[in-house]
C-alpha cells in the first residue's frame, strides 16, 4: 500500500490514511544522484553547488524562489536521447515541458527537433533559430491564426486533432500554394498508468481520434483526397509520467495495425510512426525511470515486431521526450518563512513561492523531494510538509518530508526534479510574480528568463 496518494491517481494504488508515513532517511545531509541533476553536490563547507556554484550566492544574486537549470545536464540529456535513437529516427523536445529561446538554441546545437503547441510556442521557437523544418505544431484546437503561421513557416508537420481541422489545414495549404505534411493524432484506447489528467490515449478524452469506431481511419481517407495535405504517418500518445513500456506496446500494435488497414484499401505504405512522449524521471528516491537507450530499443523492437507481423515496412520512429530531458536538469530554490510545529502531527514550512510557480502538488498530488541546502545539520528528522505563502490551504510543495528538527527562517531549501511543467505552468496567483530560470554551467550563471517585477503586472493593467 502507498503511504500517500499514487502519483497515477487513486485508481493505481491504494492509499494509507492519513499519518502513515515511511521511515526518515538514514542521512538528511545526502543527494540522491538519481533526483538531482547532475552537477550538483555539497562542498567542504556542506553548501549544495550546481554547475560549480554555491546556493548562497546564487540566491544573493538572484534572489528567492528562482529555477536553476543544470545546461551540461540538459545538453548531455538531450545527446543521450539522440544517440539513443539515432539517424534513423527524430527525437522532438516536447517545448510544453519548458521553453525559452535559449533552450531551442540548445535544443538545436545538440540535434534535436521540437514539438510545440501553440502559437507562442511556435514563435518563441522561430525567434530562437530553430529551423522551421524540424517543428512540429500539436493542439486539439489550433485557431485559424496559428495554423496560418505554421504553414506559411514551412513547419515540418502539423499533427491533425480532429475532422475540422484537416479541412482547416488543407485550406491554409492550398491558399499559400504548398502541400502541408501531417500526420494524424489516433487515440487508440490505452490507459496508461498515470493521473487521469495526463492519460491521454483512452477514447473519452479531448485529444485524437479513436481508432474504435473508424474515425481513425476515415481521417485518414479524407486526409489522402485532400489536395493541400501530405499525410505523412500517424501519431500516438498515451499519457506522462510512465515508467515502462507495455503501453507503447500495446499502442503500436493498433498504430500498426491502421497502418496495414491504410495499405490494403489505399494501397499506401505511411512512412512514419510517432509514439509520442510521456516517459517518466524520478521526483523521489522511489522513482525508477528507463535510461534513453533502453527505451530506444524497447520501441523500435516492439513497432519491428509489429511490422513484420503486418508485412510492412519499418516506418521512421519519432518520440516527444519533454519532461525526461528537462524535468531531472532543475531545482526551485526557496527560502524559508516560518516553522510551525503543530504538536503530534507535523511541522509546517513555509517558504517564499508555493503554488504559483509549482502548480502539481497542488493539481496531480505530485511528490516531490526536498532538503536542506544552504547548511548541513546533525539535527533529528522532523516530518514536515513545505507550503507556500498563498491564500489556500493547497498551497503544498511538499506533502510529507523530513527536515532537519533545527530548520529555522532564512535557511535555504531546494526541490529537485522541478525542470517540467513548473515554470511552464506558473501564474500570477495573488499577484505574485513569476520567478526567474537561471541556466549555470561551467562556474557562471545567467537568467535565461528574468523575474518578472511588479511593473510587468501593472504594464498589463490598463486601467
Amino acid at each position: 500500500m502507498s503511504r500517500s496518494a499514487h502519483p497515477a491517481g487513486p485508481r493505481y494504488a491504494d492509499v494509507l490514511p492519513e499519518g502513515h508515513h515511511p521511515a526518515p532517511p538514514a542521512d538528511l545531509n545526502a543527494l540522491d544522484p538519481r533526483v538531482w541533476s547532475r552537477t550538483v553536490a555539497r562542498d567542504a563547507a556542506g553548501t549544495v553547488t550546481v554547475g560549480g556554484l554555491d546556493v548562497k550566492h546564487l540566491a544573493e544574486e538572484f534572489g528567492t524562489p528562482a529555477y536553476f537549470l543544470d545546461e551540461e545536464d540538459f545538453r548531455a540529456r538531450c545527446r543521450a536521447w539522440r544517440e539513443a535513437f539515432g539517424p534513423d529516427a527524430d527525437v522532438f523536445y516536447a517545448g510544453k515541458a519548458f521553453l525559452s529561446r535559449a533552450v531551442v538554441r540548445w535544443l538545436h546545437e545538440e540535434g534535436l527537433n521540437l514539438d510545440v503547441c501553440s502559437g507562442g510556442e511556435l514563435s518563441t521557437a522561430l525567434a530562437a533559430g530553430m529551423p522551421a523544418e524540424r517543428i512540429a505544431l500539436h493542439g486539439n484546437n489550433k485557431s485559424l491564426d496559428e495554423i496560418t503561421r505554421a504553414v506559411e513557416a514551412g513547419v515540418g508537420r502539423i499533427v491533425v486533432d480532429s475532422f475540422q481541422e484537416l479541412v482547416r489545414v488543407a485550406h491554409v495549404a492550398q491558399a499559400a500554394g504548398t502541400r502541408q505534411r501531417v500526420q494524424i493524432r489516433v487515440t487508440v484506447g490505452v490507459e496508461a498508468h498515470t493521473h487521469e489528467f495526463i492519460a491521454t490515449a483512452h477514447e473519452d478524452q479531448k485529444f485524437g481520434l479513436p481508432l474504435a469506431g473508424g474515425q481513425a481511419a476515415e481521417a485518414v481517407r479524407r486526409a489522402l483526397k485532400l489536395d493541400g495535405l501530405e499525410l505523412v504517418g500517424v501519431h500516438s500518445h498515451i499519457g506522462s509520467q510512465i515508467f515502462d513500456t507495455s503501453g507503447f506496446e500495446v499502442a503500436a500494435r493498433r498504430v500498426v495495425g491502421l497502418l496495414a488497414e491504410v495499405r490494403d484499401e489505399h494501397g499506401v505504405e505511411l512512412p512514419e510512426i510517432d509514439l509520442g512522449g510521456g516517459l517518466g524521471i524520478a521526483y523521489t528516491s522511489d522513482d525508477d525511470p528507463r535510461e534513453p537507450h533502453e527505451i530506444a530499443g524497447a520501441l523500435r523492437a516492439i513497432v519491428e515486431r509489429e511490422c513484420a507481423a503486418a508485412g510492412l515496412a519499418v516506418p521512421r520512429l519519432s518520440v516527444e521526450p519533454g519532461r525526461a530531458i528537462v524535468g531531472p536538469t532543475a531545482f526551485t530554490l526557496y527560502e524559508v518563512g516560518t516553522v510551525k510545529e503543530l504538536p503530534g502531527l507535523r511541522t509546517y514550512v513555509s517558504v517564499d513561492g508555493g503554488m504559483s510557480d509549482n502548480i502539481r502538488t497542488a493539481l496531480y498530488d505530485a511528490e516531490y523531494s526536498v532538503a536542506l541546502v544552504s547548511r548541513t545539520s546533525t539535527a533529528p528528522p522532523m516530518l514536515s510538509r513545505v507550503v507556500g505563502k498563498h491564500c489556500e490551504s493547497g498551497d503544498i510543495v511538499v506533502r510529507d518530508a523530513f527536515l532537519p528538527a533545527d530548520l529555522a527562517p532564512g535557511d535555504l531549501i531546494a526541490v529537485p526534479a522541478t525542470g517540467a511543467y513548473c515554470r511552464s505552468m506558473a501564474s500570477n496567483y495573488n499577484h505574485a510574480l513569476r520567478p526567474p530560470v537561471v541556466a549555470v554551467g561551467d562556474g557562471t550563471a545567467r537568467a535565461i528568463v528574468r523575474r518578472e517585477t511588479e511593473e510587468d503586472l501593472l504594464r498589463l493593467d490598463v486601467g
